[in-house]
C-alpha cells in the first residue's frame, strides 16, 4: 500500500496500520495511523494514512520520564483488548529553540500491537501535564544523550 507523506509516497504494509476507532482528539476523521520510524532514533512519526499533512512526532516517554507511570480505566483496556502487550507513545511539540520542546504526558497514545489498534487517552487524574518539558528534566541531566533532533 501506498500512502502519501510531507516527505513523498511511502510503501507500508497494511498490517502495519494502527486503527484507531474515534480518531485523535482534534483529528476524529483519522482512523487510520502508521509508525514511521528511523531503526536508532528515539523518535518516531504517527502518520495518517489517508491525510499527508497529518503526522505527529512521537516517542516513548519512559525514555524521557522514567518514573512515569497511569492507570488504564477498565474500559480503556476492554476497548483496546489489551491483554499482555502495549505499547505507550507521547506526542512532542517541537518549539524554537529545540531545547524548549515539550512532551505531552496528559493524554498518551496507547497501542495494541497484536491487534493495531490504538487510542490516545486522557488521564483524569495525572501529576503529568500536556506540556512537560521534554529536554531539562529536573534530576535527568543524561536526557540529552536519548536522542537528538539532528
Amino acid at each position: 500500500m501506498i500512502i502519501e507523506t510531507t516527505w513523498g509516497p511511502l510503501e507500508i504494509d497494511e498490517r502495519d496500520v494502527f486503527h484507531f476507532s474515534k480518531g485523535i482528539p482534534g483529528f476524529a476523521a483519522e482512523k487510520d495511523f502508521v509508525l514511521i520510524s528511523n531503526q536508532d532514533d528515539p523518535f518516531q512519526y504517527l502518520q495518517s494514512t489517508r491525510e499527508k499533512y497529518v503526522s505527529f512526532l512521537i516517542t516513548d516517554p519512559f525514555l524521557f520520564y522514567r518514573d512515569y507511570e497511569f492507570e488504564l480505566q477498565p474500559a480503556e483496556v476492554d476497548e483496546l483488548k489489551i491483554e499482555d502487550e502495549m505499547l505507550v507513545r507521547s506526542i512532542i511539540t517541537l518549539k524554537d529553540p529545540v531545547e524548549k520542546s515539550t512532551i505531552n504526558l496528559l493524554a498518551p497514545i496507547v497501542l495494541n500491537p497484536k491487534l493495531q489498534i490504538g487510542k490516545q487517552v486522557v488521564l483524569h487524574t495525572s501529576k503529568y501535564g500536556a506540556k512537560q518539558e521534554l529536554w531539562n528534566i529536573s534530576g535527568r541531566e543524561d536526557a540529552r544523550d536519548v536522542g537528538s533532533f539532528t
